[in-house]
């Protein structure tokens, strides 16, 4: 187990979906120990396998003291929202409001292969939505309100970690979400 370095906004495995985890093995085990340790050490609430730079649908999180991981899951949202800020591990010091469900079932597997069902309410279920929109290569920034995703564009630019990823030649790209934004920031 090692703690990884965590991807920035740029990288272009951030913005690309994650595919199924098939094999149940120690590689898998090993990943999620590592996901686990990196996520600790930052400190973060959650963490995705591709945030890593691993294109797999894996992701942990820490909420009240609680560790957890999940391995391809499909959630069921309420209709209910929350309102509160969020931030990412992989856009060091920036956090804005974001809408997400107040609610959230995660469906998927543990690291053995056994089903498991996560239910949570805010901090949890913004955490289960959180990680899993980036399994489909969604960022937060995608859930923001247009006037919050130009604000946070601009903090982006002028951030010294954005400027060493542009050195890099990474080209950051914004995708737009799949999934329903309850009428807000699209």
């Amino acid at each position: 187990m090692s703690i990884k370095e965590i991807r920035h906004f740029g990288d272009p495995v951030l913005v690309t979906p994650a595919s199924e985890v098939i094999d149940f093995d120690k590689e898998l085990r090993t990943l999620v120990k590592d996901l686990t340790e990196t996520m600790l050490n930052a400190p973060g609430a959650g963490l995705a396998a591709p945030q890593i730079g691993v294109p797999l649908r894996v992701f942990v999180w820490d909420v009240d003291g609680e560790l957890g991981h999940l391995i391809n899951p499909t959630l069921d949202l309420s209709s209910e929202l929350q309102e509160g800020v969020e931030g990412c591990l992989s856009f060091p010091d920036l956090v804005y409001p974001t809408p997400r469900s107040l609610r959230a079932v995660a469906k998927g597997f543990n690291m053995h292969g056994e089903p498991l069902v996560v239910e949570g309410t805010e901090l949890l279920a913004r955490a289960l939505q959180h990680e899993t929109d980036h399994l489909d290569g969604i960022l937060f920034i995608d859930r923001l309100s247009t006037e919050d995703r130009k604000l946070a564009m601009k903090e982006i630019r002028e951030s010294e970690w954005f400027g060493m990823a542009s050195e890099l030649g990474l080209n950051p790209q914004i995708k737009v979400s799949p999934h329903d934004p309850f009428g807000r920031g699209l």
